[in-house]
């Protein structure tokens, strides 16, 4: 059996590394990427606590699960919304779309 504490520092890894690239990249694609680094980050954190702190439970799992489901929605929704924003400014790149008004 793998210990806990190892799925814990996977976790902090991949949360860093997907702040990391949110905060450094300028590509919205990029950007996406990075946000879903850090919701997997999430979902293991809930797998490893689950096994932690109720070993015989599957809340963890279904919070999970349910953190899956929420963030391919997003995805779709950040895809289209990425797609919509090339079409308009050919270009996928945040600095074009920095001067856009309402």
């Amino acid at each position: 059996m793998i210990p806990v504490g190892y799925f814990f520092v996977l976790s902090g890894l991949l949360f860093f590394i997907g702040v990391f690239g949110f905060v450094t990249r300028r590509n919205l694609v990029a950007m996406l990427i990075s946000v879903e680094l850090v919701l997997n980050s999430v979902d293991i954190n809930f797998a490893a606590f689950n096994r932690l702190l109720f070993p015989n439970g599957y809340e963890g799992m279904f919070f999970t699960l349910f953190s899956i489901g929420v963030s391919a929605a997003e995805s779709a929704v950040a895809l289209a919304i990425i797609i919509n924003v090339y079409r308009l400014f050919h270009s996928d790149q945040v600095n074009s779309i920095e001067n856009m008004k309402l």
